[in-house]
């Protein structure tokens, strides 16, 4: 068993996650087959079988589950360790893991620029996915600050509120809409409207608005980007409803346009969550100081408060 490396368990600990060698090789940005390798190593170490795999799917043994519970045993007090190294070097050093949703990417990595001036030792990992998968690392404890525009109500976290998140109607610029003024809520639902997925934080907030109106949308295409739905709007498939964040790129006064709609922009909000039962690393812990000590937060905001 001394022959065991840290490298195995953190390789077995992914595979037990996510119950697949390919998955786990995909996380660890390993091949399949040093994954494999490593169990076949981390096995002989311990002595008796660690999972059986029955199709694609893999089980834990009794001996595997033991196994894992160390894993995260010795992650945790890894952890710790550099904590309290980062704390004796003045946070010169460590490491910070945020995720956030596809909107965030709009303005999590500004959020950053200054924090990695102050801290340039600092490593950050950013990582960025739809609605569920973020809510899946943050179940499972991946990360230490999740951005969301919708906070889950079936875990037991901690909601920080940070950044107000406008929703607003967008259109082509030559559309017809776009030099009306106060149009109406019936008038919108008669256009295509290109929005993005079920369960999305965007399209739940949308569809109770809709909803509390007694009104039916009038869905033409659903898309998983916002990126690619920008481009949709822009060839002319139709309307959109968005976070205001998601035209950074292209400005308020770039090839879309924000509609003057009745009941717009949605007023929605950007939250900092983590789980209750985590203890922030002392680097997070400076980054979410930071951010709510900063003016950089408001004046990103303000950005998007100007005439459109």
């Amino acid at each position: 068993m001394k022959n065991a490396t840290l490298h195995q368990f953190e390789v077995f600990a992914a595979i037990a996650r996510t119950g697949s060698f390919t998955k786990a090789a995909e996380e660890l940005f390993l091949t399949q087959p040093t994954v494999s390798q490593q169990m076949k190593q981390l096995t002989k170490a311990i002595g008796v079988p660690l999972y059986e795999q029955i199709g694609r799917k893999i089980y834990l043994t009794e001996a595997g589950q033991a196994v894992l519970q160390a894993s995260e045993n010795i992650g945790l007090c890894l952890d710790q360790l550099q904590e309290v190294i980062a704390d004796l070097q003045g946070l010169k050093k460590g490491n910070l893991r945020l995720a956030t949703i596809t909107t965030g990417k709009y303005f999590v990595p500004r959020l950053l620029g200054e924090f990695r001036q102050e801290y340039p030792g600092i490593s950050i990992s950013l990582q960025i996915g739809n609605r569920q998968q973020i809510l899946d690392r943050l179940a499972n404890n991946l990360d230490d600050l999740y951005f969301l525009g919708k906070p889950p109500s079936n875990l037991d976290i901690n909601i920080r509120h940070f950044l107000e998140n406008p929703l607003v109607v967008i259109a082509s610029r030559q559309h017809p809409l776009v030099n009306e003024k106060k149009i109406s809520l019936e008038r919108i639902i008669q256009e295509p409207l290109i929005m993005r997925e079920s369960g999305s934080g965007t399209r739940m907030a949308v569809e109770e608005f809709f909803n509390e109106n007694r009104l039916q949308m009038n869905v033409e295409m659903e898309i998983s980007s916002n990126e690619a739905i920008k481009q949709a709007v822009y060839g002319g498939l139709g309307i959109s409803i968005l976070s205001l964040y998601s035209l950074a790129l292209e400005g308020v006064h770039g090839p879309l346009a924000v509609l003057d709609v009745e009941g717009f922009p949605l007023q929605k909000h950007w939250y900092i969550v983590y789980q209750k039962s985590k203890q922030l690393s002392i680097v997070a812990q400076a980054f979410l100081d930071y951010l709510f000590t900063h003016d950089e937060a408001v004046s990103i905001a303000q950005i998007f408060r100007k005439p459109l």
